[in-house]
């Protein structure tokens, strides 16, 4: 199995982002990887946070923002620097780096991803079919994973 390793591979990682609701958000982070000659896309990581009481409040735009400013501070050591795409529910999402808001957690969260500016592409993805990132399904593992311990 090769990872990609190569700067000249395109669409190397996907990082997948989805809100659970009102309880969290889960994201996954993907890269593309050719096993036995095919490619395949295999996980790298699955994070997930419990949402405050006051995001869980946030409108579906807000919502969006914050799952994927949230992601790539924490997969940044991950994403710095290579090109990606972002698969998500929010059709918001989108516009986050264009946005023009008076808002002040719109313009905190703008002003965090201006790195990533050219290197992201941002792909809308129908919740019925995004399930890659199911942040139901991530928090219910990990409650169970901390349950057994």
């Amino acid at each position: 199995m090769h990872l990609c390793s190569s700067y000249l591979t395109l669409n190397c990682l996907k990082l997948y982002i989805d809100a659970a609701c009102s309880q969290g958000v889960g994201e996954a982070l993907h890269q593309r990887q050719i096993v036995d000659g095919e490619p395949r896309e295999g996980v790298i990581f699955y994070i997930s946070m419990k949402l405050k009481d006051s995001e869980a409040r946030y409108g579906a735009t807000q919502m969006g923002f914050l799952c994927l400013v949230w992601a790539l501070g924490k997969l940044q050591y991950y994403l710095e620097g290579a090109v990606f795409e972002v698969y998500t529910e929010f059709t918001t999402s989108k516009s986050l780096l264009n946005v023009k808001t008076t808002n002040r957690h719109i313009l905190r969260w703008q002003i965090a991803i201006q790195e990533y500016r050219g290197n992201i592409t941002i792909i809308y993805k129908e919740g019925k079919s995004h399930t890659n990132a199911d942040g139901h399904w991530i928090m219910s593992k990990a409650t169970q994973l901390m349950t057994l311990k």
